[in-house]
């Protein structure tokens, strides 16, 4: 099939009338989805199962998203909000479940065992992630590096089963995709009202900060509000623009030159909103 439609798809499970009405859920994972599917479809034999294949990865991507949603403390006393909570840990399991059961009945049994391979290694780097955020010892750059490598290794995992032309390449691409759409991801939360910790910019500020400022950082009680003027002294809105455009451009080049030509022009469209996003005007951040 040449129509891609696994957003639509995977809202058979997304819009689940309790999910609906007492959660939120993560993004879709469209333009690693949107990757998948576009490579598998060149397949000359996996062709056939390229919606199948990556209906469930993207199924399998939202539980693990979902998942992290999830508060590390349960000590929400209002009951719609323990309610939300536990309707995140509820629908990540369902979207894993639905995994399972969508390949073990279409018969493909090995795949359980590639992306089951490739959840524990996601779940690896991230406990590893997460201990050096908690240690505070992580730079913007390993934030930005492992973060991108823990929202591949589901997708990752496709390497050995696509096509010998695309085996090297296929990894290059999805980081490089993957890169552009945390950073833009991060652009949005760096101008949100309420800086957060989880953030390139708080690994930035930390860098570049004070002894003062760091003190305000690493409080116990952060008070998100106060973080505001150092996200401006130090620019973090500004150079995570720049950050894209620098990975945008990589990327064009990469897929200008691609073979088949075919398909570089289809990821090339894919990466479209990248491209809009760096050319639309925008209030500057500076101050």
């Amino acid at each position: 099939m040449n129509t891609y439609r696994i957003p639509e798809m995977a809202k058979k499970y997304t819009e689940h009338d309790m999910i609906q009405k007492h959660t939120d859920l993560p993004l879709f994972p469209e333009f690693r989805t949107r990757l998948l599917y576009a490579f598998l479809n060149k397949h000359s034999t996996l062709a056939g199962y390229s919606e199948l294949y990556t209906l469930v990865t993207s199924l399998v991507q939202l539980g693990l998203d979902t998942h992290d949603m999830v508060s590390v403390t349960n000590d929400a006393k209002e009951q719609k909000s323990a309610r939300s909570r536990q309707l995140k840990v509820l629908a990540g399991d369902y979207f894993s479940s639905r995994f399972y059961y969508l390949l073990s009945h279409s018969g493909h049994i090995d795949l359980i065992g590639i992306l089951s391979a490739a959840i524990c290694e996601a779940n690896r780097l991230k406990m590893n992630l997460y201990l050096k955020m908690k240690q505070l010892k992580l730079t913007a750059d390993e934030y930005i590096g492992q973060s991108v490598e823990v929202k591949t290794q589901l997708f990752l995992s496709f390497a050995n089963l696509l096509e010998e032309r695309f085996y090297v390449v296929w990894p290059e691409v999805l980081r490089l995709f993957t890169r552009c759409e945390l950073l833009l991801q991060e652009i949005d939360r760096s101008e949100s009202s309420q800086p957060h910790r989880d953030s390139w910019g708080f690994w930035h500020v930390l860098q570049q900060a004070t002894r003062e400022e760091k003190k305000l950082l690493q409080s116990e009680e952060p008070d998100p509000a106060k973080w505001r003027p150092l996200w401006l002294k130090y620019k973090v809105t500004p150079q995570l623009h720049q950050m894209l455009d620098t990975c945008m451009k990589e990327l064009q080049d990469k897929l200008q030159s691609f073979e088949p030509e075919k398909l570089g022009k289809e990821l090339l469209s894919i990466g479209e909103p990248f491209r809009r996003y760096l050319s639309a005007p925008r209030a500057t951040q500076e101050v």
